[in-house]
């Protein structure tokens, strides 16, 4: 049980940053386009916490999939 969480907390860390910059270029790229001009500091500190907060749920999601096919899911 203890190696399994810990597996997908060190994968979900270790894909938590490329996570994050993805979806964060992704959004502002979308934003900006769909404005027509460059965003504000402001704009892009909102967008960056909504890219963290997705980046930690699609990192950890991902992470318990993949550990728990990889390892299977503990019982216990």
């Amino acid at each position: 049980m203890l190696y399994f969480t810990l597996s997908v907390v060190v994968l979900a860390a270790m894909l938590f940053f490329p996570v994050r910059r993805l979806i964060f270029i992704f959004s502002v790229r979308r934003l900006q386009r769909r404005l027509a001009r460059d965003l504000t500091p402001e704009e892009l500190q909102g967008q960056q916490s909504r890219a963290s907060f997705l980046a930690v749920i699609l990192a950890t999601a991902f992470s318990f999939f993949f550990n728990a096919n990889l390892l299977g899911i503990p019982r216990g």
